[in-house]
């Protein structure tokens, strides 16, 4: 037989019940989902167009795409701290900026049956000259090597890339100017062909003796690829001739 509750007991169930929401209340809650990082659409911008580009970008290109008063070369820094412990890192050549492979992983897509050439003396040498003295004739590279330049020198240094003619000297016989690429750049790891070592730098690297002649510098080197005032620009049929120059030894 079901006994009836009193009205003492009915009366005293609520409050039970609302003391053990009570006690669940006070349970510690769970921490709120961090709310996404919301990231800076130029940083999004920039990221978007260097990835989907093959050949490196310059500034004023990927300035165009920016919103107004966006400061570029802040927003590069920024994207370029947060790839810098990536697999993919964001590098500079020259004026122009592009992905690749981080340093310590690019044994991952070297091609082992790649074959490796090294250059002579007189390649080494003359590849020096161009880069330190910039705009450079044939002439003028052997001035300063002291000796005649073989025709092929300047030949391999073209096919590698790392070599362009930049114009014609206003002298007689119009000889071709010589500078570097950004291929050279690319390989070497430079930013910019100021970035090569100074007088110091070689001279405590061992690449340079301790008793060199009063006065002896080295250039400044720079890589601006307007032509200078002695400079006529490159004519229709020029770089044809001019990869390949002269056994005489003029360079027109």
């Amino acid at each position: 037989m079901t006994r009836k509750k009193t009205h003492k007991e009915k009366k005293s169930m609520p409050s039970a019940a609302k003391k053990l929401r009570v006690v669940h209340n006070n349970e510690p809650e769970a921490p709120p989902a961090p709310l996404p990082q919301v990231r800076a659409e130029e940083l999004r911008l920039l990221e978007a167009l260097l990835f989907a580009s093959r050949e490196p970008i310059d500034e004023a290109t990927l300035g165009r795409h920016l919103p107004n008063g966006v400061n570029l070369k802040d927003a590069l820094a920024r994207l370029k701290d947060e790839y810098a412990t990536r697999g993919v890192t964001l590098v500079k050549i020259g004026r122009k900026w592009t992905f690749r492979t981080a340093d310590d992983l690019s044994w991952l897509l070297t091609n082992q049956t790649i074959e490796t050439r090294k250059l002579s003396r007189a390649a080494i040498e003359t590849l020096a000259i161009v880069a330190y003295h910039q705009p450079v004739t044939r002439a003028e590279i052997e001035e300063i090597r002291g000796v005649v330049t073989a025709t092929g020198t300047l030949d391999v240094l073209l096919k590698t890339g790392w070599i362009r003619p930049r114009g014609r000297r206003k002298a007689p016989g119009r000889p071709i100017t010589y500078g570097t690429t950004e291929d050279f750049l690319s390989h070497f790891g430079l930013e910019e062909v100021a970035a090569l070592p100074g007088l110091d730098e070689l001279k405590g690297a061992g690449m340079l003796e301790g008793n060199l002649p009063a006065g002896f510098a080295v250039p400044v080197p720079s890589d601006d690829t307007s032509l200078r005032d002695d400079e006529d620009p490159l004519e229709p049929g020029d770089l044809d001739f001019g990869l390949a120059p002269r056994s005489d030894g003029g360079d027109s």
